[in-house]
């Protein structure tokens, strides 16, 4: 293929971004929380809005279903003979909001504010959806490469019905490539791929110590209570200095590029007095070493407390797992750490919760250097290499299903996005140079030829 017009592309960009910047704010203003407890006509909306979205630019798109899930969207576009196949991930499910009170805009009303676009799912990852869009609508609906589109809608449970998607969909699905819109760049203006992802594991675990709640003033004194119980069973899971106590897991090491405690306590907004956890490199701690936290708590609420010495008492815990560990052998580890460290015989019931594979890349091979390529000619200078503490599901189960895919995984957000939190933003300087390296990446890419795939 001839060399492409790079400054055609980018101005092609320039001309669709508002439409694109447009229908992010619509995507973002649907609910589309996957979560138990919250209104799955919500993501299935969230779906058929999507859905429109390939369609309008002449992708053969449909959902894609399993029993007892939430819709996913597929869509595809044949480019010329012989030019490798990319498929395009990214997610339209959304985490829940948290209290609406921490939020300054209403969360799904989408609120620019310097430079920053807020709302619940903005970055994460509506924007991956629409990286996608604007990369395809940059070329015009006729990409030089053939691409597919898969835009999941359980990401933020887990991928609850990953294994039986990937098996019902496994040839739609093939591809040489696969770009994962759902990373973190190391800081605005400076691009990153990720090369590892930790894996994740929860579980949910009961105390009991009583058939029913007595009298504190009659009992209390030479009988726990349940809350008390718990909190010294959650206090084992960390030694004295911070580190997971949790036997046997998995650790690594890890560049520490530039990171410093300042800027780290700067973006995460921690208080000023509190120190930080554990031992080793920054980077480590973040991306290669075990992190455990306590999600949640069912106990009796503050302004329903009574004198009583409380019955039974419940957390859910949180356990990420290095690359290199196998999840399940890790949940094995955390559940046998539970029960063995409940105080003074009370009772405990330990429920395993979802796994998630950590996955660590070989980025090599004419892909990466491709998309190396886009990102430095989209920011202006070269990617760096960073790891994730967080976890994508899809990653090793799309790795094990195609091993001879090169899994790609970038994004739009940036350490100020809040994920997960409130107040999550999207940085638009920096979404509209994500958009440009992947319609860069299709070109330059289409340039290279077919792929081997060995």
């Amino acid at each position: 293929m001839e060399p492409f017009d790079l400054a055609g592309v980018s101005a092609r960009l320039d001309e669709v971004m508002p439409g694109v910047r447009t229908d992010l704010e619509e995507l973002v203003g649907i609910p589309s929380i996957s979560a138990g407890g919250f209104d799955p006509a919500e993501v299935r909306r969230s779906a058929e809005a999507t859905l429109r979205l390939l369609s309008g630019m002449g992708l053969d798109a449909r959902l894609l279903e399993v029993e007892g899930g939430h819709p996913a969207v597929f869509g595809s576009v044949e480019g010329p003979n012989g030019a490798p196949t990319v498929l395009l991930y990214a997610h339209h499910d959304v985490q829940p909001t948290g209290p609406l009170e921490l939020w300054s805009s209403a969360p799904f009303d989408p609120e620019e504010r310097d430079g920053r676009l807020y709302g619940r799912g903005v970055a994460d990852d509506k924007a991956g959806v629409m990286a996608h869009v604007a990369a395809l609508r940059a070329w015009e609906g006729g990409p030089p490469v053939s691409v597919k589109v898969i835009v999941e809608g359980e990401e933020e449970i887990g991928s609850e019905h990953l294994t039986d998607f990937l098996s019902e969909n496994r040839e739609l699905l093939r591809a040489d490539a696969v770009i994962l819109a759902d990373g973190s760049n190391w800081r605005i203006g400076w691009p990153a791929l990720t090369t590892s992802l930790r894996g994740l594991v929860d579980c949910e675990f009961e105390v009991r110590v009583l058939d029913h709640a007595v009298h504190s003033g009659m009992y209390g004194g030479p009988i726990p209570d349940a809350v008390t119980v718990l909190a010294r069973t959650l206090a084992t899971l960390h030694d004295d200095a911070g580190n997971v106590a949790v036997a046997g897991l998995t650790s690594a090491s890890a560049d520490p590029l530039d990171l410093t405690e300042e800027e780290l306590r700067a973006d995460a907004g921690v208080r000023p007095s509190v120190r930080l956890i554990g031992e080793g490199g920054l980077t480590e701690r973040l991306w290669t070493r075990p992190a455990v936290s306590v999600l949640g708590i069912d106990a009796p609420r503050i302004d329903e407390a009574a004198n009583q010495l409380v019955p039974s008492a419940a957390a859910k815990v949180s356990l990420r797992v290095a690359p290199g560990e196998v999840a399940q052998r890790a949940m094995d580890a955390l559940m046998k750490h539970l029960e063995a460290n409940v105080p003074w015989g009370a009772e405990v019931r330990v429920t395993p919760g979802s796994t998630g594979e950590p996955y660590l890349v070989r980025a090599e091979g004419p892909a990466f250097d491709t998309l190396r390529r886009a990102l430095g000619e989209a920011w202006g200078r070269a990617p760096v290499e960073v790891g994730t503490g967080g976890t994508i599901p899809f990653v090793a189960a799309f790795a094990e299903a195609f091993p001879s895919a090169a899994l790609l995984l970038t994004g739009v957000e940036d350490p100020m996005s809040n994920a997960h939190s409130e107040n999550e933003s999207l940085h638009l300087g920096e979404f509209r140079k994500a958009c440009l390296a992947e319609a860069l990446f299709l070109g330059y890419l289409a340039e290279r030829g077919p792929m081997d795939p060995t």
